[in-house]
C-alpha cells in the first residue's frame, strides 16, 4: 500500500510542506492530486474539482515541477515556455507577455534564446518553475524541487517563490528532504511515513508535540 487512508486539506495562498522518508508515500500523494495516479478509494478535491471525475478542469487550475527534469534540452528557454503555453490554450499576445514577465521573474530574460541544454541545473529548475506558472494556477505543486541544488541556488528559488506566493497568492505544495526548507519556508507541515500522515501543523507545533528543539529532530522523533 503506497498511501493508507490519509486526510489532509490545505488552505487557499498556503506554503505547505510534505515531510517524509523514502518511499513514504510523498510523490503518490502528489501523482493522484494532480491526475497522473488514480486512488483505489477516497475522494479528492483540487480548487473544488474532483480529479478523477473532472481531469481537465483540475489539469488548468495548477502547475507541476516535478522531481526529474522535464524541459525539452533541445528547445531554447523561450520556446520551451512558449510550447507549453499552447498546450494550455494561452491565447498568444497574452502568452507572450507572460513568459517574458516570467523570464524576467526568475532572471533568465538574458538567456530566452539559449539552448536548454547549455543551462545549469538551477537554471533548468528556475526555467521549470517559470513554465509551471504560465496558465496563472491557483495552486503549484514541487516535488524535490531542490534537490541537487547548492544551498546559494536553493535559496534563490525560494525568495523566487516566496515573492510569488505574496503577490499572487499562489498556494505552494511542495515536497522536500531539506529540513532547513520546511522550518524556514512552510506556513504547515504534514509528516507522512509508511503511507500514514502521522503529524501535521506548524514547525513550532511539532517541535513541542515531540519535546525537542529542530525540526530535524522532530521529524526523526515522530518517524523512529
Amino acid at each position: 500500500t503506497a498511501v493508507n487512508n490519509i486526510s489532509f486539506d490545505v488552505k487557499p495562498g498556503e506554503i505547505f510542506a510534505f515531510l517524509g522518508p523514502n518511499g513514504a508515500g510523498k510523490s503518490t500523494t502528489i501523482k493522484m492530486l494532480t491526475t497522473l495516479v488514480h486512488p483505489t478509494s477516497g475522494t479528492l478535491s483540487l480548487n473544488g474539482f474532483d480529479p478523477i471525475k473532472h481531469p481537465e478542469q483540475v489539469r488548468k487550475t495548477f502547475g507541476i515541477v516535478f522531481q526529474d527534469p522535464s524541459l525539452d534540452d533541445e528547445l531554447t528557454a523561450w520556446k520551451n515556455m512558449d510550447f507549453h503555453g499552447i498546450l494550455y490554450d494561452v491565447p498568444n499576445k497574452i502568452r507572450h507577455e507572460r513568459i517574458d514577465q516570467l523570464l524576467d521573474f526568475v532572471d533568465l530574460a538574458d538567456r530566452k534564446n539559449s539552448l536548454v541544454k547549455e543551462f545549469s541545473g538551477g537554471m533548468k529548475r528556475r526555467l521549470e518553475i517559470a513554465r509551471g506558472l504560465l496558465h496563472h494556477p491557483k495552486i503549484i505543486f514541487l516535488d524535490e524541487p531542490t534537490l541537487g541544488l547548492d544551498p546559494q541556488t536553493r535559496n534563490h528559488m525560494w525568495d523566487y517563490l516566496k515573492k510569488l506566493n505574496e503577490s499572487e497568492g499562489t498556494t505552494i505544495f511542495f515536497s522536500t528532504h531539506y529540513m532547513e526548507e520546511a522550518d524556514k519556508i512552510a506556513q504547515r507541515i504534514a509528516i507522512i511515513d509508511h503511507g500514514k500522515i502521522i503529524a501535521i501543523g506548524t514547525s513550532p507545533e511539532l517541535k513541542a508535540e515531540t519535546g525537542t528543539k529542530t525540526l530535524e529532530e522532530a521529524f526523526l522523533a515522530l518517524t523512529g
